[in-house]
């Protein structure tokens, strides 16, 4: 018989050591030889297998079922089982027919032989009971190969390694820097990482310079340049599937991925407007390009996606002072100053250099399209400003709707360019903030370079008028 699927609180054995008991009822016990678990119980074999065949041939009679003179023979021999009544004298074949007496065998006439006497004996019966009932021997497991399964080795504490980031030492002066695309591959990210989980990783991008845009809990393309560009500050790459290696990174640069944040009458209070029409002319009648909600403007404060944010914060009312939101702790920004500006169009990312030539930041960034391309070569930033009006110009910009006039739209991080501009020296161009930060890398521009308001913000503050940016494919 098979044995019977386990239930939910029997673990069958996996190493394949088995105990097989006999009970007082002659079943078959199994029990896992490590955890003394009972496996499984089966039935003892019937021993009337040969009778019964002899039966279905026609050799001998049916089984009597419920006839009332073969259930009073059992009676009667039970009741002898019991010492409720004597046992008859032995009865031998050539006395066979007395036993009547007994009631014992009134039923059925049979000759003093049964019929049998002239048969061959057979044993097929008994060796296949036999064969089906052999003891079952215990093995003993070959031993594991030398040098392909894990053992136990004594752990030894290390110091922590200069780089808190990927565990690794940065590459000095002098030394070869592995940039991205060098040969050597990228570590895909698993299957399927926990959405939590990718938002520490992120956060520990961002701490480093290498910005994964906003913090979404998603492993998208953004994360992955981000990693690439760790790659080149560091010359070593961080694993996301590095668990721990990240958590210790996060203590060492800032504490932990997650803060709470408790809202102030201020956050509540605004000012904000309703909604941000699509329309330029009706965005020029508004006296600023402001936040539409306390989460939009948490959200940008904390380089988070909306969205995201609000899932992390089910059962919070935004605008009420005093509610605690969890969000993300991306730590302070990065300084420095930069000396050139890389514009990939390609990978579409920003790169930051310092006047050695060590990248010091990096962006996730949306530069140009088709129908209006950005520059090629190399231009030179003329000017930076801070909340910046936009001018929009149908003669020399693109042309939007059915606006053909000259348009001041004002200032505010929902405007069309974001919190900043940092005008090139090629006119109308430029590297600028954006009102929807979760685009950014995924979508088209009008032929400038779109950062996040914060990465946009933070790279304002390392660059001055005269740098370098050089645009590549």
């Amino acid at each position: 018989m098979s044995l019977p699927a386990p239930s939910a609180g029997i673990k069958l054995a996996q190493n394949g050591g088995v105990d097989v008991y006999f009970d007082s009822r002659g079943r078959r016990v199994l029990v896992d030889s490590r955890t003394g678990e009972v496996i499984a119980i089966e039935e003892p074999q019937r021993r009337g297998a040969g009778i019964d065949r002899l039966r279905d041939a026609g050799i001998l009679p049916s089984i009597p079922g419920n006839d009332p003179a073969a259930l009073e023979r059992y009676r009667l021999f039970r009741e002898q089982q019991l010492g409720l009544r004597e046992a008859p004298e032995p009865v031998y074949r050539e006395s066979r027919r007395d036993a009547g007496r007994y009631g014992l065998y009134d039923e059925y006439d049979y000759d003093d032989d049964d019929g049998f006497g002239d048969r061959p004996f057979r044993d097929d019966d008994y060796r296949v009971y036999r064969e089906r009932n052999r003891p079952v021997e215990r093995r003993v497991l070959p031993p594991y190969p030398d040098g392909q399964y894990a053992r136990g080795e004594p752990v030894e504490r290390q110091p922590l390694p200069e780089n808190p980031i990927t565990g690794s030492t940065p590459p000095s002066s002098g030394q070869p820097v592995v940039r991205p695309g060098d040969g050597q591959p990228s570590i895909a990210a698993p299957r399927k990482m926990e959405t939590e989980q990718v938002a520490r990783l992120q956060v520990l991008l961002d701490r480093a310079g290498a910005s994964p845009g906003v913090i979404d809990g998603k492993m998208g393309s953004n994360v992955q340049k981000a990693l690439d560009a760790l790659v080149e500050m560091t010359g070593e790459r961080l694993d996301p599937n590095d668990t721990a290696r990240i958590e210790a990174s996060l203590m060492e640069t800032g504490g932990p991925a997650f803060m709470t944040y408790e809202l102030t009458p201020e956050d509540v209070a605004g000012p904000y407007v309703a909604s941000i029409p699509e329309d330029y002319g009706q965005k020029a009648t508004l006296e600023r390009m402001s936040y539409t909600s306390t989460s939009e403007m948490l959200a940008e404060r904390f380089h988070m996606d909306e969205d995201y944010l609000k899932a992390l914060n089910p059962s919070v009312d935004f605008n009420r002072p005093g509610m605690l939101v969890r969000v993300a702790n991306p730590g302070k920004p990065k300084t420095g100053k930069v000396e050139r500006i890389v514009a990939d169009k390609g990978r579409k990312q920003v790169r930051a250099y310092d006047i050695d030539g060590k990248l010091i930041a990096a962006y996730p960034a949306t530069i140009g399209s088709t129908d209006t391309p950005s520059p090629s070569g190399t231009v030179k930033v003329e000017r930076i400003a801070l909340n910046p009006q936009y001018t929009y110009n149908p003669k020399i910009n693109f042309k939007q709707g059915d606006n053909d006039k000259v348009l001041t739209i004002p200032p505010g991080p929902n405007g069309p360019v974001g919190s900043v501009w940092i005008a090139l020296s090629k006119p109308t161009y430029g590297i600028h903030g954006t009102p929807e930060p979760s685009r950014i890398g995924k979508t088209n521009s009008h032929g400038c370079v779109r950062l996040t308001n914060w990465d946009a913000t933070e790279l304002a503050n390392m660059v001055r008028p005269g740098i370098f940016v050089q645009f590549i494919d």
